[in-house]
């Protein structure tokens, strides 16, 4: 828990700043392994099994991955529309029961997914390859825990000296001169467009561990939104330019992110409904498959889920306390609130199938779907639209996250009621961390967000999303309508054609959604992830054998490390 309540923030931070989150399994495993090792030689006491790690990795996992249940895109975005910010016990407690929803699925869908169908869920799988191996080779758990402890260490000396000093980002001494409406003229520099050099490496970290093509994505998306549209939509007199010596990301920002917003959402669409469809075929033939074999025969010799008796009065239980919630908090209706539970039972089965076969929660594509029926079922009502949204997403990603933990028990044989308790304690502890870090990093989220510190593009996809099926076309600026259906065909067209062409070429295929990011965050960022992504290619090919095993566990560092420090900044700066 105490792991979990320091990994907790490290998400916060990087959600609020990139909208992604960073799975911290592996990075719990080798901090409790360095702990009880240490305690072990300092003190005497016994040694650290590996199947106390993994209950130790599953707690502190469900803890950081509490950022699913809203921190990082609806909460903010209800702030934002608003103005309804929550107290701390408030938003602790809803983090908390949004949560609860996830888990419950996830015990349920247990023996389904794991003894029956055996679906893969990689992450899982990596986690157990990972803990085995620390724990059986001191070497290698030396090793990585050195470069785990260096890489943070001077992600957070870097970042501690950018706070101190003031430091900002460095942009070249590039100019030119934007043509405008009646003769005139707009002298634009490449910091006021947000090409520069950020002196932060939480980017690089994230980059190491996107890869190369989410790298080039976001890239692709840094020059198509800042340098071609941004342009652009100056001239046009579709957005007001900023102190001429100054960032526009403000101003700029209000006007990409309906583009940028759009290709995420339309990508993140097209490619769950595609990896449904491929999910369907393969349920399908493993289905032909069991039936051809002796179905009683395995049966008989797999092992069994949990009590139905007792999941059945958990579901009833969370399913309450879900209604509870948003009728008290959110003044949502009963009936509203209880389609928006079930709703999430449903879809967060369908996380948990999608992210078992591909690694990817489609936590994103998920909400837009409640936010879709909502404002279907509940037009003009923001508020409902968001939140019920909310509660899809943060039990998806709970299912999912407590998914992939059971996979890594299964594999090294732990027991799975033991990951059930100790999943939940996980939850208790992210849920009052998390709120708290939230709370103390953006007090006041209508002047902090949508700004260059914290671009949170989550927010600005889910606020923009909330807003057209609010308002309608009238929402949008100028120019904005025309961009979005090029955006939304592009994001289709990207989604269907990684489904659909072969693997080898696959690769190749630009992310949608990542090119969507690029739009909504500074050109910096996408830079720096770019950075990031080359360095580990590069040292992936020369080195095969070892950096894949470094690369990952240097990312983590990276951005714990900053994340850690910029948390501690911001408490500095509270109580002193």
């Amino acid at each position: 828990m105490i792991t979990g309540a320091l990994l907790a923030p490290c998400n916060v931070y990087s959600g609020l700043k990139i909208g992604w989150t960073f799975n911290m399994s592996v990075a719990a495993g080798l901090l409790g392994f360095a702990f009880w090792s240490s305690a072990s030689h300092l003190f005497g006491t016994r040694h650290w099994a590996l199947h106390e790690n993994n209950i130790n990795q599953t707690a502190a996992s469900a803890s950081a991955s509490i950022i699913s249940a809203g921190l990082a895109a609806p909460i903010p975005a209800l702030a934002l529309l608003t103005g309804q910010t929550l107290a701390f016990e408030v938003l602790a407690v809803w983090l908390l029961v949004i949560s609860l929803l996830g888990v419950v699925v996830a015990a349920g869908l247990r023996h389904q997914l794991l003894e029956r169908e055996k679906l893969p869920f990689p992450s899982g799988v990596v986690t157990a390859e990972t803990m085995t191996e620390i724990h059986s080779s001191g070497a290698e758990s030396s090793a990585r825990l050195r470069l785990l402890g260096l890489a943070a260490a001077a992600s957070a000396a870097l970042k501690a000296l950018v706070t101190a000093f003031g430091l900002g980002p460095m942009a070249p001494p590039l100019r030119w001169t934007l043509g405008l409406a009646g003769n005139k003229t707009l002298a634009v520099s490449s910091l006021n467009l947000g090409f520069a050099l950020d002196p932060s490496l939480l980017m690089v970290g994230f980059g190491a561990i996107a890869g190369l093509r989410i790298g080039l994505s976001m890239l692709i998306g840094a020059l198509a939104g800042w340098a071609v549209l941004a342009p652009l939509a100056l001239s046009q007199g579709w957005v007001s330019p900023g102190p001429a010596t100054g960032l526009w990301f403000g101003p700029l920002v209000e006007w990409l992110l309906w583009p940028g917003a759009t290709l995420m959402a339309t990508s993140a669409l097209a490619g769950f409904l595609m990896s449904l469809v491929g999910v369907v075929r393969r349920r399908a033939d493993a289905t032909r498959r069991a039936q051809r074999e002796s179905s009683e025969r395995a049966d008989a010799t797999a092992p069994r889920g949990f009590d139905k008796r007792l999941l059945w009065l958990a579901f009833v239980v969370v399913l309450i306390l879900g209604v509870i919630a948003q009728v008290t908090i959110f003044s949502i209706g009963p009936f509203e609130a209880m389609i928006a539970v079930i709703l999430s039972y449903v879809l967060a089965i369908v996380a948990a199938r999608v992210s078992g076969e591909t690694a990817i929660t489609p936590i994103g594509a998920l909400g837009k779907i409640t936010q879709l029926t909502f404002g279907a079922i509940s037009p003009g009502q923001i508020t409902t639209n968001l939140m019920t949204a909310n509660v899809t997403g943060g039990a998806a990603g709970q299912c999912a996250d407590l998914m992939h933990d059971l996979r890594t028990g299964q594999i090294i044989g732990a027991t799975p009621s033991f990951q059930m308790i100790a999943q939940i304690f996980g939850i208790l502890t992210g849920s009052f961390v998390a709120a708290a870090t939230y709370l103390l990093l953006i007090p006041s989220p209508q002047t902090q967000l949508l700004t260059p510190q914290w671009p949170a593009p989550a927010v600005a996809t889910w606020k923009a999303v909330a807003e057209v099926l609010a308002g309608g076309l009238a929402a949008m600026p100028p120019g904005a309508l025309v961009a979005i259906a090029i955006a939304a065909a592009c994001g289709i067209v990207l989604a269907v054609l990684e489904a659909r062409i072969p693997e080898q070429y696959a690769r190749f295929v630009p992310s949608g959604s990542a090119i969507g990011l690029g739009f909504v965050i500074p050109a910096w960022n996408s830079l720096s992830l770019l950075a990031g992504a080359v360095v580990a290619f590069v040292l992936t090919r020369a080195y095969p054998d070892l950096a894949p095993k470094r690369v990952v566990v240097v990312a983590a560092g990276l951005i714990v490390g900053e994340s850690l420090t910029g948390v501690g900044s911001a408490l500095w700066g509270f109580f002193w």
